[in-house]
């Protein structure tokens, strides 16, 4: 074989190595940049419930489940105007709310 068929043949198949060990990184980067995307998706999905199920749930149940209450009859289940200021008067005289 021609020296300098024979050397192009060896830089070509160095080329060619090269092409693969690059692909596969790409890929590889690929991957775990999808991977690291759906977990960051998780958390900003789940940590607002988290949140709200350790900071604000007992802070809602707490007025809501207060004795003597009965459901909110106002739009989607909020208090009506009536129910916030018994509310309000409740608290200004230091008296749970009935």
């Amino acid at each position: 074989m021609d020296p300098e068929l024979k050397r192009l043949l060896e830089e070509t198949h160095a080329l060619a190595r090269e092409n693969h060990r690059i692909l596969r990184a790409i890929r590889r980067d690929q991957w775990f940049g999808f991977v690291g995307k759906i977990i960051i998706w998780i958390i900003v999905l789940l940590l607002p419930l988290y949140l709200y199920q350790q900071y604000l749930q007992p802070i809602v149940s707490k007025f809501s489940a207060t004795p003597g209450t009965t459901t909110s009859s106002g739009l989607f289940g909020l208090p009506t105007t009536a129910e916030l200021q018994k509310l309000i008067n409740s608290f200004k005289a230091g008296s749970p709310a009935l």
